[in-house]
């Protein structure tokens, strides 16, 4: 059976092919929409490589240079960090606005945390504040460099499958995600992202203002409970803090046009969407 989601997918990558490079010693992958001015960088999660925000990527290089990366076989949040600082080096990008979703929220606000004068806006995205606690659940509790590759893989497709039962409307993007976690991501990218969360670092204390930092949430999110996603808000502030009603954990597949109004208005390119409405300090759509 075709899926339209996939097929676009192939075709951006087709306009803006990912490449390779070696950044610190280690192979990431690169897609750079080219262009001038202000420069975005996109990070993944776990289940997904750059082009995973592909629907989101062009609408914003109408505006900007965009960068999206996928990670390497080794390393982890503080190694990924300083590598994005060779990566902007190597680019000369002085400043970059950034967002990561999920695992690369986390690495993104270590990012800021870290290197502060390299950073315009944070977008901290469907991710975590801490990593409490997280070595002592599946499938973070086994060896994950000498588990079973397929039971590793097989854990994603079961919490996916349950998601899908759910929300029968968004099959194609769990059929999607399911061929990220059946091999797309290559066996050792995705043991590298497994250890990174497990072994990954208390996060610094950030300097944001209310115009450099924004959080971005789901209500609907199966990963990410409510009391994380107050903590995320808390530790953001003074962010702004914006709430997809419904989206799951990857709004930006399933509500890209507004996902990319939210980016887009926050830059100060466009104006704010019409869908967008403040309850209690948080905008939700």
């Amino acid at each position: 059976m075709s899926n339209t989601l996939m097929a676009e997918r192939d075709a951006f990558l087709a306009r803006h092919p990912e490449t390779t490079l070696t950044l610190d010693g280690r192979s990431w992958g690169l897609i750079d929409t080219g262009g001038t001015g202000d420069v975005f960088l996109f990070m993944p999660g776990t289940l997904g490589r750059a082009d995973v925000f592909f629907k989101v990527i062009e609408p914003m290089a109408a505006h900007m240079r965009v960068l999206a990366v996928s990670y390497p076989e080794s390393g982890g949040v503080v190694d990924w960090a300083a590598s994005l600082i060779t990566l902007l080096d190597q680019l000369g990008v002085a400043k970059v606005s950034l967002l990561g979703s999920s695992l690369g929220g986390f690495v993104a606000q270590y990012f800021a945390a870290t290197y502060p004068e390299r950073v315009r806006h944070l977008f901290a995205a469907n991710t975590l504040h801490s990593l409490a606690g997280i070595g002592e659940r599946p499938p973070y509790s086994s060896d994950l460099w000498a588990a079973p590759i397929d039971e590793l893989r097989r854990g994603f497709a079961m919490g996916l499958s349950a998601w899908a039962d759910a929300h029968p409307d968004q099959r194609e993007v769990i059929d999607f995600l399911l061929a990220e976690a059946a091999g797309r991501i290559p066996e050792m990218e995705m043991r590298a992202r497994l250890d990174a969360l497990k072994t990954g670092p208390v996060l610094p204390p950030l300097t944001n203002t209310a115009d450099t930092a924004t959080t971005i949430e789901s209500l609907d999110d199966p990963l990410i409970p409510a009391p994380m996603r107050a903590a995320v808000r808390e530790r953001n502030a003074p962010g702004h803090s914006y709430r997809f009603l419904w989206g799951g954990h990857f709004p930006y597949l399933v509500r890209n046009e507004t996902y990319a109004n939210l980016l887009l208005s926050r830059l100060g390119r466009v104006p704010m969407g019409g869908e967008w409405a403040e309850n209690d300090g948080v905008f939700e759509a």
